[in-house]
């Protein structure tokens, strides 16, 4: 059973910059008014800073250039609003979104943001050097901010996961009425990022929430993290866009019928 909730914003972060250290930046916020760190608390960072402390920071004069490089898959290519068109992709990360995470908000004139290497690398890291200097048994997640199919509006997610179980298992238990959940999985480090968005906002100067009140779904480092949320291709019945999808059995189908045609002519002249 889940009781009540606490929710907050970390702030005095100052302005992150390669090499910082993440754990120390935090608990200096901790320690100027915040409340101390306990067993059980999630921190949800941002992954902009990751990023920033990683030396993640690209030369781009186009921003282009860089989502391209960051591109495993097209998955959908749209109209823009702007000179470029809107891209849906497949990142090195293997998730789906628009721009394959580059950002190019908050940084300085000429470069982008890529995203961390290994967002849950990045989260073990951070939350065993938590772990080690408070003595609380901590989780992080790694949040980025983005769309959803079939709605509007942006919300953010986990990308990186460190002793946080990603789900929360409810299958083979039963609902209020007695009926067995089968296939009932929430993603529980979604719901913690989008929750740690509420407060941290996204021009307020706070990149870190503190998520109080979940402990029962901390545990080791070595869980799995949160690439293990991203579906597999093999299981993803929406793997391209409906344009390319058209496009690609259009394509298909007609090169088929072509063989097909091709065959019943040199049967004729056989005859």
């Amino acid at each position: 059973m889940v009781g009540p909730l606490q929710i907050w914003a970390l702030t005095g972060m100052p302005e992150v910059a390669a090499g910082d250290d993440l754990a120390s930046l935090i608990l200096e916020s901790v320690s100027q008014g915040g409340l101390p760190l306990v067993d059980g608390d999630i921190l949800v960072v941002t992954s902009k800073i990751v990023s920033k402390a990683e030396g993640r920071i690209m030369a781009a004069d186009d921003r282009e250039e860089a989502i391209t490089r960051e591109t495993v898959r097209v998955v959908a290519t749209r109209p823009g609003p702007g000179a470029h068109p809107t891209r849906i992709v497949e990142n090195r990360l293997g998730i789906v979104g628009a721009a394959a995470g580059v950002d190019a908000s908050n940084t300085p004139d000429g470069t982008v943001l890529l995203l961390p290497l290994d967002p849950d690398a990045s989260a073990v890291a951070l939350a065993r050097a938590l772990r080690r200097r408070t003595g609380a048994h901590l989780g992080v997640i790694i949040s980025d901010t983005l769309g959803r199919p079939w709605r509007e509006g942006q919300t953010d997610i986990a990308i990186g996961a460190a002793g946080v179980h990603v789900f929360d298992e409810l299958g083979g238990t039963a609902d209020s009425h007695g009926r067995p959940l089968i296939v009932t999985r929430p993603c529980l480090a979604d719901e913690i990022a989008a929750a740690g968005d509420l407060v941290k906002g996204k021009t307020s100067g706070s990149p870190v929430a503190v998520v109080r009140g979940l402990g029962d779904h901390l545990g080791d480092l070595d869980l799995p993290g949160a690439r293990s949320i991203v579906r597999a291709s093999d299981r993803d019945m929406f793997h391209l866009g409906s344009d390319e999808a058209h496009r690609q059995g259009y394509q298909a189908g007609f090169e088929a019928g072509g063989d097909a045609a091709r065959a019943a002519l040199r049967a004729e002249e056989k005859e």
